[in-house]
């Protein structure tokens, strides 16, 4: 409650001795303006007030200054924004005088309770800050034009109001009694004017009417239109109300919102509204014709089915594919080479094959625009970095990356989708990864597309034939879209660890590109690049806690590890930092740094002893070379002969190729004994066992051709294979010898056992390319063409009386290999 004050000046400085706006005032006065948002005050009325804003608070202050308390309230022609405060142009220019009752204050705001007295109009605004002051007038009283008509409007305004109330019964009772028994016509359009919530453009109409005929005729009009409204919704609460009980109370919502579509005319319920949302998104979205053809036939289908049908919701989610589909939408590509080079660095060490591939298809883009994206493959052993690879090129395009792997999948639908006739049908994998991409063109990987399989459902090896074919997958069809579909921009990569599982027709599709494995020297780096940061950072290091030397890498890539990528080796450094974190977590130590001699300690025992060159060789034995899924392996072929024996016996779990080698390689050393100075004799009297050791493991191929060659002919002739040459190639019975696969690897083999001299075949000189040039460097490589030339490059000049069998050193007293690594299938390409 605030005090009267007499004596004291107002708030924009005038003195509280200067004449006072009196209520009922002919004269303009001058009198502070106070705006309201969002209503509208009428004569004759009490209402309650919170203001708030700093302008509106002055404003009342102000008032509160004076004697008579009085207040201009004037109505804002729209709401300000939020602590905006209103400007004289954004009000009317009619408002209400008020005079001030009762205040409170609560902190930023006060409450009050005003009545209205009289009608003013603003005649000029004087002030802005600090708050809106105005000259008025008081308005003239409302007046009547025509008695008889004012009489019959108040009599039906009070019809009305007697029907409105009968529907609010939260109205109180003394309430009721006041607008019932009023007289005054005039007194009861305002009353209703401030009880009803008609908007402020029509509370100001009626404040501003100057006659009682227009004043009843418009609170007679907005009445009737609000008793209306009430009656609408007092029908839609007894509609839903009677379909009710205690079971459907959560139900509520659901059925007025029935009642209320029902009302608006809209009789198909919730369909209709469905299927008008769905052809809004038709008609926004970016189709080809024939594809928008098919959607609207679909989507007439959906407008004549009930919800409740089973087709409706199945073209329903039929119609989400079509528009969820990015049928036109494409990423823009990267096409800074330097770039797209740098994010290819960054990601990957070495790979220079594949990273020139990725800028060679970047600079065809930029030269033309609407080429084609090729189809790679990358075939690798495990862990050399094929997936991560792909994701990388994704990055340097700027594409969207999707995977998709292809391991064990039997069922062709899984790629080219369900017909729509079964039940729970959905499109094939390939589609749904382009609707995750959200773009025609990302990077999809199919990965292990060597591992997919077939049975009576179909072979999805088959289905891949049209979707890697660019002459063909620029009109995919989906089983479940059946609808052509651009496929011609998808950069599609697959990835496998051996061709030979992949149908031929399907290989041909693809631009094979191989990825052999990494020299001990290359692992160093990547280690040190890639796997170590991020197993410090896995772990909860950092690079000032912990350290790894080179030495170390060496020795758990070579003696903890075997394998031709790097996942057993960012595996075991990850043992090895974990254990590091927790004497550092234990507080022994702030900084470790883990040396070679300190491996043992953190894991155990080598559980790899790799082959390694003999220093010397016994006659009939010989270094030869093989290729496996885990990089490349050294071994020994060894022959000896077997008086008054025959034939030739064969151990060590070869396979029928490397059997049929052996057979031609005695074949052709007996039909050319004169010539390599043999004895025919030795051939007819001896019979010969030949045997490759480690005779657990498998081993196939016709690249041991040449060594097996080697093996016999010093066997037959005595002079010794030199121990520091190592040799690869298949041989024919005519004495050629050809090319074989999986050179980078086998030289690698033979570099790790110290081995520098290296017979190879001639056509194959151009696969040493591919191997590290400080490895090259090191080796001498001895081309053949022929056996002969093996047999001159191979053995030893002098002739050696051929030994007994020797007392093995590498085994034990019962026969078994010492440290004999871990039964793995040895396949010499």
């Amino acid at each position: 409650m605030v005090e009267k004050r007499g004596d004291i000046q107002s708030h924009d400085g005038g003195s509280a001795e200067q004449p006072q706006p009196q209520a009922g005032q002919a004269t303009p006065f001058e009198i502070a303006v106070l705006p309201l948002q969002d209503t509208t005050l009428f004569p004759e009325t009490v209402v309650p007030l919170a203001v708030g804003r700093t302008r509106s608070i002055a404003a009342v202050e102000a008032a509160l200054a004076t004697e008579e308390k009085l207040l201009a309230c004037i109505s804002a022609r729209t709401e300000s924004e939020a602590g905006a405060e209103s400007r004289p142009a954004d009000l009317y220019s009619v408002g209400t005088l008020v005079m001030i009752k009762r205040m409170m204050r609560t902190e930023d705001v006060l409450n009050m309770i005003v009545q209205g007295t009289e009608r003013v109009r603003v005649l000029e605004w004087l002030q802005e800050e600090p708050f809106l002051r105005a000259r008025v007038e008081i308005l003239p009283e409302v007046r009547t034009i025509n008695a008889d008509q004012v009489e019959a409007l108040r009599r039906n305004v009070q019809g009305l109001i007697q029907q409105a109330l009968a529907m609010m019964p939260q109205i109180p009772p003394e309430v009721r009694s006041i607008v019932l028994g009023a007289n005054d016509a005039v007194r009861l359009a305002y009353f209703l004017g401030s009880l009803l919530t008609l908007g402020v453009q029509q509370e100001q109409k009626m404040l501003e009417a100057d006659t009682a005929d227009e004043l009843l005729q418009l609170a007679h009009s907005y009445l009737a239109h609000e008793i209306e409204i009430m009656q609408i919704r007092s029908r839609i609460q007894t509609e839903a109300q009677t379909e009710m009980n205690k079971a459907q109370r959560d139900y509520i919502l659901r059925q007025q919102m029935k009642a209320i579509q029902k009302e608006l005319g809209d009789d198909e319920g919730g369909e209709q509204a469905d299927a008008e949302m769905m052809r809004e998104r038709l008609e926004a979205a970016d189709l080809p014709d024939d594809v928008r053809k098919e959607a609207e036939r679909e989507l007439k289908r959906m407008e004549k089915l009930p919800q409740a049908a089973p087709d409706y919701h199945v073209i329903r989610t039929y119609l989400e594919y079509i528009l969820e589909l990015p049928w036109r939408k494409s990423s823009e590509d990267k096409l800074d080479l330097a770039e797209a080079r740098r994010v290819l660095d960054e990601d990957h060490y070495g790979l220079e094959d594949i990273k020139e591939r990725i800028l060679e298809f970047l600079a065809v883009i930029k030269l033309r625009p609407d080429a084609k994206s090729p189809i790679l493959c990358f075939v690798g052993p495990p862990g050399v970095g094929k997936t991560s690879l792909g994701r990388s090129i994704a990055r340097a395009l700027g594409r969207s990356f999707e995977r998709l792997s292809l391991g064990g999948v039997r069922d062709e639908a899984e790629l080219r989708g369900h017909r729509r006739t079964y039940i729970g049908a959905m499109p094939g994998r390939i589609i749904q990864s382009i609707r995750r991409a959200g773009v025609n063109n990302p990077v999809m990987m199919l990965d292990e597309i060597d591992k997919l399989g077939a049975d009576y459902r179909g072979d999805p090896a088959a289905a891949l034939l049209e979707i890697l074919d660019p002459q063909q997958n620029n009109t995919f069809r989906d089983h479940y879209i059946d609808l052509p579909f651009d496929l011609s921009k998808v950069f599609f990569i697959a990835t496998a660890n051996q061709l030979a599982p992949i149908p031929p027709p399907l290989r041909d599709r693809m631009e094979v590109i191989a990825l052999a494995g990494y020299s001990d020297q290359e692992k160093l780096h990547i280690a040190r690049q890639y796997l170590v940061p991020r197993q410090v950072t896995e772990n909860g290091l950092t690079p000032e806690q912990f350290d790894i030397t080179d030495g170390a890498i060496q020795l758990i890539a070579t003696r903890y590890t075997r394998e031709a990528g790097v996942r057993q080796l960012e595996r075991t450094i990850g043992s090895v930092a974990r254990k590091a974190a927790l004497r550092i977590a234990q507080g022994e130590s702030e900084h470790i740094t883990v040396e070679e001699g300190d491996i043992k300690g953190y894991l155990g025992a080598p559980r790899f002893y790799p082959e390694e060159a003999r220093k010397e060789l016994p006659t009939g034995v010989a270094t030869g070379m093989a290729w496996t899924e885990m990089g490349g392996e050294v071994l020994f072929i060894e022959a000896t002969l077997l008086p008054g024996g025959s034939g030739l016996t064969i151990t060590g779990q070869l396979g029928e190729v490397m059997q049929e080698s052996a057979r031609a390689a005695r074949s052709y050393l007996w039909s050319h004994a004169q010539e390599f100075g043999i004895d025919p004799e030795m051939f007819k009297g001896c019979g010969v066992h030949l045997h490759v050791p480690a005779g657990a493991i498998p081993k196939d191929g016709p690249s041991a051709g040449v060594t097996i060659t080697a093996a016999l002919a010093s066997l037959y002739t005595g002079r010794r294979v030199r121990p520091d040459t190592s040799m690869t190639g298949e041989i024919t019975l005519s004495g050629l010898v050809f090319p074989v696969g999986g050179i980078k690897e086998k030289v690698l083999a033979a570099y790790r056992a110290g081995i520098r001299r290296i017979i190879l075949p001639a056509r194959n000189e151009a696969d040493l390319e591919d191997i590290p040039e400080d490895v090259r460097r090191e080796l001498q490589v001895v081309p053949v063409s022929r056996i002969s030339e093996v047999v001159d490059a191979a053995l030893e000049t002098i002739v050696a009386t051929p030994p007994p069998p020797p007392a093995p050193t590498d085994q034990s007293r019962d026969g078994s290999r010492a440290n004999e690594p871990e039964p793995m299938r040895v396949r010499s390409v």
